[in-house]
């Protein structure tokens, strides 16, 4: 099965820190609790395009 990029952006100041590899094949979208450079703490992260 094929997999696709995907970005992830702090929830707080919308700044894409991260970047994932995901399956194809997935409905809903990720969100993680990650480490923000900017806003210098952990904040949840979600899947955009």
């Amino acid at each position: 099965m094929p997999s696709q990029k995907a970005s992830l952006a702090c929830e707080v100041c919308g700044s894409r820190n991260y970047t994932v590899t995901l399956a194809k094949g997935r409905v809903e979208r990720l969100s993680v609790k990650k480490f923000c450079p900017h806003c210098k703490k952990h904040t949840l992260h979600r899947e955009t395009k």
